[in-house]
């Protein structure tokens, strides 16, 4: 692949990421907008924009078995809750420093069960991650058990769905659009269920609540920057590989 191509890739998933972590912290903040309610509109969104892209030819969707992509589906939702749950819960510092973890986690995970190797020197270039997430954790004021507790969870789901990212597409033979078509709306689906028996829709911070247009404007913006982070997602790890991604 050119390095052009990959670089501008890159650079879109990192402002696209940039960006929806301070538009959900906002929300987060000001409104104190239900977490999975907002990550399920993520979902809708990321499916809305691959249905335009079919529609306009931009890709083919391809058939795929529904119950062979459910997995990858729950662990999609695992990985955006508990991140957004850290997130939530964490200075954004000590949310992306704790993102950090996910590159040597998903080396171990190849390591010990998927028996893959690597080099000397990506071994050792984990060793300052590690350090440096220790340190910030350490000397962070506002350092928090539960806090703790969702960045660690959404390291190990982030890992496990990094990696079946890369070994699902080459399983099913799908592009990494064609794969998202359909994990896409499942997830939603499934974060729907969840919504409604954790953060019923007629709360008072509920998704039917009165919410002010400033607000309103945000989540259709978080939605649209989510979109974007998915894509270039799968389509990173799709050309590269699940440790190039974090």
């Amino acid at each position: 692949m050119h390095k052009a191509v990959l670089t501008l890739g890159l650079l879109i998933n990192i402002c696209s990421s940039i960006c929806i972590v301070f538009l959900n912290k906002w929300l987060y903040v000001h409104h104190g907008f239900p977490n999975m309610t907002l990550t399920c509109i993520h979902f809708t969104t990321t499916y809305i924009g691959l249905r335009l892209c079919a529609f306009f030819n931009v890709f083919q969707p391809k058939r795929l078995s529904v119950f062979k992509v459910a997995p990858l589906s729950l662990a999609f939702c695992g990985f955006v809750v508990f991140t957004n749950l850290s997130l939530q819960n964490n200075t954004v510092g000590t949310y992306q420093l704790a993102k950090a973890l996910t590159t040597p986690t998903i080396v171990a995970i190849h390591t010990f069960f998927y028996n893959k190797s690597y080099s000397t020197q990506i071994k050792l270039t984990v060793i300052p991650i590690i350090v440096g997430v220790f340190l910030n954790s350490y000397y962070d004021v506002k350092f928090n058990w539960v806090g703790t507790f969702y960045a660690s969870l959404g390291v190990i789901v982030t890992s496990v769905y990094q990696v079946w990212v890369g070994t699902k597409q080459k399983e099913f033979q799908a592009n990494f659009m064609q794969l998202l078509y359909y994990q896409a709306p499942i997830s939603a689906a499934m974060l729907a269920v969840a919504v409604l028996i954790f953060e019923p829709v007629t709360s008072e911070k509920g998704l039917l609540s009165s919410w002010s247009g400033s607000s309103i404007l945000v989540v259709l913006a978080s939605g649209v920057v989510a979109f974007s982070v998915n894509l270039s997602i799968y389509w990173i790890i799709g050309n590269t590989s699940p440790v190039t991604y974090p």
